[in-house]
């Protein structure tokens, strides 16, 4: 007897913060179409830590320093698409960001001046890290 397992797929997220006090977020050229934190699917025999690095260049144009793991989200419904979970960096960033891959564009948005929509379940990962970065307290499940 066969049995067919389906397993969610691994992504990242990378909230990358800059000198200004803003985060980069990116212009989605794909549907879901609207803005997102860059990230992407981890390849095959890559670390969660090399895709959040190598999305970030491919979406931003931009070399990243990973300074911590934030959270990892796993709601089932978190992408329209298929399930997901994400495990969730914050990293530093120079530059000016440069929207290439799959990203129409790469901008610094502020706490008070977010753009909408934001899609998947980033509105709330980006709740929680202004909480975190005001507070220091983390996501809980």
């Amino acid at each position: 007897m066969s049995e067919n397992h389906r397993n969610p797929l691994p992504t990242v997220d990378i909230i990358i913060e800059v000198a200004a006090g803003g985060v980069i977020l990116i212009e989605r050229k794909n549907i879901p179409n609207g803005w997102a934190l860059p990230g992407g699917f981890v390849d095959y025999g890559e670390s969660l830590e090399a895709a959040a690095v190598r999305e970030a260049k491919e979406e931003t144009s931009l070399e990243i320093q990973l300074i911590e793991q934030f959270y990892t989200y796993s709601d089932p419904s978190r992408d329209p698409r298929k399930h997901t979970i994400s495990t969730v960096y914050i990293a530093t960033a120079q530059g000016i960001p440069q929207g290439a891959d799959d990203a129409k564009r790469a901008k610094i948005f502020t706490k008070g001046q977010l753009p909408n929509p934001i899609v998947f379940d980033h509105p709330r990962i980006l709740s929680d890290y202004f909480v975190y970065k005001a507070t220091g307290r983390r996501p809980k499940p």
